[in-house]
């Protein structure tokens, strides 16, 4: 018995001396970090808000994307929605998009901007197709910059000039109808501010509104019946009923003149056009500065299209018998 007990004690002091000695191997250090090592790229989610499928709208989206593939490349996703033309359903979007947390949000048109603008005050919000935004957002004396998480490009044209149109193509109209959707605030703006300059020239104006697409036809009506002339402002309703207006005005002889392109190729005469594509493009510029930290919205003012053509529908012009003045360019029909 005290042979091992011997024994153990002296198991016990040669497995301490070898714990001690340190015989054992190190442990290994934990491997250094890559200095070269390729760091994950940040993708930022883009949603989008369209109000409506019309061309100008379209135009507009598609040149945002354009831009923003051509600075991010594929660290930018976008979630894209249309609101078939309901402003209700922009709210929606809107909400959703706050919810998905998306870094920044394209407002394509006034519903959708005010719908966003309601929705947050934190994620970036950039407007496009939107006329005024002082008349938008109800910004009193709107000097150009709204100084919040809000910014954006305007669709505006000169609407001075575009009265100024009237005058050229008809002198001795004597009365004007304005055509435009009650519901849309920056259409009342703009017959608002034509009516002046119509009525500086000598024209008496009636404005005729309708409410949404089911009373179109009958005050569209009306207004031919009382008018030489009629004119409709950048409206997101008429440009997606512009049929009902041709329908109306073309076999009774009067001509419409439109705020913009893709109205005046489905049923004017003749307008002072922007490029939608480059006003979404410039948009799309404006995102990725944010994005990237270049710069921040709430010192972003409102950007304006950089040029204006005027421009004439070849075929109703033909079909009412009007002779285009000199520095109108046809528009293109659409494929």
């Amino acid at each position: 018995m005290k042979k091992i007990l011997a024994m153990l004690l002296a198991l016990m002091m040669v497995l301490s001396m070898t714990a001690c000695g340190g015989s054992s191997a190190p442990a290994e250090a934990p491997a250094a970090e890559d200095p070269e090592a390729e760091v994950p790229a940040k993708t930022f989610t883009v949603g989008i808000c369209q109000l409506v499928p019309h061309v100008a709208l379209d135009a507009a989206t598609q040149g945002f994307k354009d831009a923003l593939v051509d600075a991010l490349g594929d660290s930018v996703v976008f979630e894209e929605q249309n609101a078939a033309g309901d402003a209700a359903t922009c709210a929606v979007i809107a909400n959703d998009f706050v919810s998905a947390n998306v870094d920044l949000i394209l407002a394509n048109a006034t519903p959708a901007l005010q719908a966003a603008a309601a929705a947050t005050a934190d994620i970036p919000i950039l407007g496009t197709s939107v006329t005024e935004y002082g008349v938008a957002l109800s910004i009193a004396d709107f000097d150009g910059l709204v100084g919040s998480n809000i910014s954006g490009t305007s669709d505006l044209a000169p609407l001075d000039q575009q009265a100024a149109m009237i005058k050229e193509w008809y002198p001795d109209a004597k009365n004007v109808g304005l055509v435009y959707c009650s519901a849309e605030a920056n259409s009342q703006y703009q017959v608002d501010e034509v009516q002046k300059f119509l009525e500086e020239m000598g024209y008496a104006c009636t404005q005729y509104a309708f409410s949404d697409s089911n009373d179109m036809a009958a005050v569209a009506q009306t207004a031919a019946d009382n008018s030489d002339v009629i004119y409709v402002p950048t409206d997101n309703t008429v440009a997606s009923n512009t049929g009902i207006i041709d329908n109306i005005c073309r076999p009774a002889g009067i001509p419409v003149f439109a705020g913009e392109e893709g109205i005046c190729g489905g049923c004017g005469v003749a307008t002072l056009s922007i490029s939608y594509y480059d006003l979404g493009v410039a948009t799309g510029k404006m995102a990725a500065k944010i994005l990237t930290g270049e710069a921040n919205v709430e010192e972003m003012p409102i950007e304006y299209a950089p040029q204006f053509t005027k421009k004439f529908n070849e075929t109703i012009c033909a079909d009412l018998g009007v002779a285009v003045p000199e520095g109108y360019v046809a528009i293109e029909a659409a494929e």
